[in-house]
């Protein structure tokens, strides 16, 4: 067949092939499955994820398998008489073993043993959650009563949830709490007709029930933290906005309090974005991957969905309502800076009013004192150029017979008319070129 004369995208192949990368396993009854994962407890999403890969072949050097490829973020193979099935996540890897056998004693930690003790101990972080999952063939007309034989006595009753799944094919049970062992209990019950991938898709999506439920839980001693702390911050904003309300205390006090509460807010809710957004994330791959194993009742037992809606659930929403609170809690103490900054604005705004205002009075008695000068300087010009005059003049008044005292009589008119008319010309010619010049800056 003959191929397009088109180049591909650099991504093609990589992006089609991820779709296939992960298929389910496929497992027959009875066997086991042992689940871990394991997470960095700070700062996980930028961990060093070389690490993680290199204790992964850590453990199949112990068993002679071959390698992942480099930088691979998933792998499958055999591990001794186990499948194992290794993914990376963004915060966490998982480690899940499948084994073609059942242990004498139900979720019997020896099985376990195909992870060896020292290679634990290396682990490039900390457990976030450990299950053993049993899984038995169990006929129809047996099912009653193996769950009332074996339930009540695998599980803690008061929290086990059990429920009939993909039309009747399997019947799950568990009940979420970590055993004197350490690890949580899984347990299945399939129908001796049951295919071998569908099985493999039950035991995949009950571990990933396990491992996103216990990731989401990481949350909500954040979300406690934040919620201790936006009640103490509330309390202080609601102080500051009544002060302001009273017009009480300082308001470059007040502003300096709202600023440094601001940044305490933006801290808290920058160090918890990611959790919080991760939180709801995994609650919605819990949620979902309980819906597609379609639940069915066996006689009015809880269901996964009714365990996760009276124990998980409230967990989520604390969580929400707190990023709720802390969101509220940043625009109400933006809202009460706005308000804050704009009323310190318009304060400002009538003091540079009565400033100007002042500069006004000031310029207008400056206006006349000068014009009182001008007058003053008009006299003094107009005495000394009326006393020239008649020095020039008085000889020629003399012998017409004009006196000193008239000489000078007739002289001062013209003279302070003359120094008046310069100095006004003066002034105009000075205003001409103040206004004429170019403005500063």
């Amino acid at each position: 067949m003959a191929q397009l004369a088109l180049a591909d995208h650099p991504n093609r192949y990589a992006l089609a092939n991820e779709l296939h990368a992960r298929p389910f396993p496929e497992i027959a009854p009875p066997c086991s499955a042992i689940h871990l994962a394991i997470k960095k407890t700070e700062n996980a999403a930028d961990r060093d994820r070389a690490l993680d890969l290199g204790h992964l072949v850590a453990l199949l050097d112990r068993y002679g398998a071959p390698h992942p490829a480099p930088g691979a973020s998933h792998y499958s193979g055999k591990v001794g008489r186990g499948f194992l099935k290794w993914e990376m996540h963004t915060e966490f890897v998982t480690y899940t073993v499948f084994l073609d056998h059942v242990t004498d004693e139900p979720f019997s930690t020896p099985l376990f043993d195909i992870f060896p003790a020292d290679w634990l101990a290396a682990a490039p972080g900390a457990c976030v959650t450990s299950a053993i999952v049993r899984v038995e063939s169990v006929a129809p007309d047996d099912l009653k009563r193996r769950l009332d034989a074996d339930a009540g006595r695998w599980f803690v009753p008061e929290s086990l949830a059990v429920a009939r799944v993909l039309d009747g094919d399997a019947v799950i049970m568990a009940d979420f709490r970590i055993d004197e062992s350490g690890h949580s209990r899984m347990g299945i019950f399939a129908h001796p007709g049951i295919g071998r991938r569908r099985l493999g898709r039950i035991i995949q999506r009950l571990v990933e029930i396990e491992t996103y439920k216990a990731m989401a839980m990481l949350t909500l001693p954040q979300a406690r933290t934040v919620a201790g702390a936006v009640a103490r911050l509330d309390r202080e904003l609601s102080g500051i906005v009544a002060q302001m309300a009273a017009r009480q205390g300082s308001e470059s006090e007040s502003l300096d309090q709202l600023l440094r509460m601001a940044a305490e807010i933006e801290n808290l809710a920058s160090a918890g974005a990611f959790r919080f957004g991760a939180a709801g994330a995994y609650e919605a791959i819990v949620n979902q991957r309980i819906q597609v194993l379609r639940e069915e009742r066996i006689d009015g037992r809880q269901l996964f969905s009714e365990f996760m809606m009276r124990r998980f659930d409230p967990a989520m929403r604390t969580c929400r309502s707190a990023k709720e609170r802390l969101d509220e809690l940043s625009a109400r103490a933006e809202r009460a800076s706005d308000l804050l900054r704009t009323r310190v604005d318009v304060a400002n705004q009538a003091q540079n009013v009565e400033v100007l205002r002042a500069m006004d009075r000031r310029a207008a008695l400056q206006l006349r004192l000068q014009e009182t000068v001008e007058g003053l300087s008009v006299v003094a010009i107009s005495y000394y150029a009326v006393n020239l005059a008649a020095g020039l003049f008085g000889p020629a008044g003399e012998r017409v017979g004009l006196e000193k005292p008239t000489i000078l009589a007739l002289l001062t008119v013209p003279v302070v008319v003359a120094v008046w008319l310069m100095v006004r010309r003066i002034r105009a010619r000075a205003a001409e070129r103040r206004d004429k010049a170019p403005p500063h800056g």
